[in-house]
């Protein structure tokens, strides 16, 4: 028996690493294709911006900012489609602005793939799409003096002031908060410097993964509600709003391809030691 095991372990030693490219392979692809919806805890900030949203009342109106690229996008995509989803199941307005100009295109296919394909929503009703407009923090506090003046027509060249959305919208004291989706500079630091602390107006965040650490200070202090840090609080997130996305897919995959490489890492180290010890002996 004990010979017998010993072989298993020599061929394992020898095994061919295609074999293991294979195996790697479908760790990641399957559960994208298969969700396992795999059980995890929500964390504090994830909670806090859940719950930032929650508590607004019905038919308040929302600055959504997008400033991210496609290269962010397997992290803040999925956050972005999950806030618009809470978003649309609150019944809240949702202006989206970009600050970045390739987020311009990110943002309508948000919204056409949610408050349009999930929800329904009515466009310059619902939910609007203003563009992006160069200027970064120059824009951020224009906002905050006219936002009609800032954004005079949307991505699709309508006249904002014809919008029954913008009716009564002059700046940031007409909306009920801002949820930034960043992908790095301008971002949710630059809204916190340049807008929270001199407008007054809640912010929410969800940033990449390597940014998150950043910003923790500023969610302790109180200048922001809430932050989604990276695809597992995309994740985290998607769990509390009640639909599986790219997150949970995402963190499925990560997790049972971790799992794979653990398992074959121990396997490799047993069965190169117990040959290295058959070796002595002989």
């Amino acid at each position: 028996m004990k010979d017998r095991i010993l072989k298993i372990l020599e061929s394992l030693e020898k095994l061919d690493r295609r074999i293991i490219f294979i195996f790697i392979a479908g760790a990641v692809a399957l559960p994208l294709i298969f969700p396992m919806n795999i059980d995890f805890s929500v964390t504090p900030p994830v909670q806090s911006f859940y719950d930032s949203i929650q508590s607004l009342p019905e038919g308040a109106k929302v600055l959504l900012s997008c400033d991210y690229d496609p290269g962010s996008m397997p992290e803040l995509w999925p956050m972005n489609l999950a806030a618009m989803r809470q978003l649309c199941q609150k019944n809240l307005k949702i202006i989206s602005i970009q600050l970045w100009a390739t987020g311009s295109p990110l943002a309508e296919a948000a919204f056409n793939q949610v408050a349009v394909g999930e929800f329904n929503k009515e466009y310059g009703v619902d939910f609007v799409n203003l563009g992006f407009k160069e200027g970064r923090e120059v824009v951020m506090v224009s906002l905050g003096n006219n936002i009609p003046s800032t954004f005079p027509t949307d991505y699709h060249g309508n006249k904002v002031e014809d919008l029954p959305i913008m009716e009564g919208v002059k700046n940031y004291d007409d909306l009920a908060m801002i949820i930034n989706i960043s992908g790095g500079l301008p971002g949710t630091k630059e809204w916190i410097l340049q807008v929270v602390t001199r407008f007054h107006i809640k912010l929410a965040s969800g940033c990449t993964a390597v940014s998150a650490p950043e910003f923790y200070p500023y969610l302790q202090s109180g200048q922001l509600s809430g932050l989604l840090g990276g695809m597992k609080g995309a994740a985290e997130y998607e769990k509390l709003v009640g639909k599986i996305g790219l997150g949970r897919r995402g963190m499925d995959s990560q997790s049972i391809s971790h799992l794979v490489i653990f398992v074959f890492i121990l396997i490799g180290n047993i069965a190169y030691f117990s040959t290295r010890k058959k070796k002595k002996r002989e």
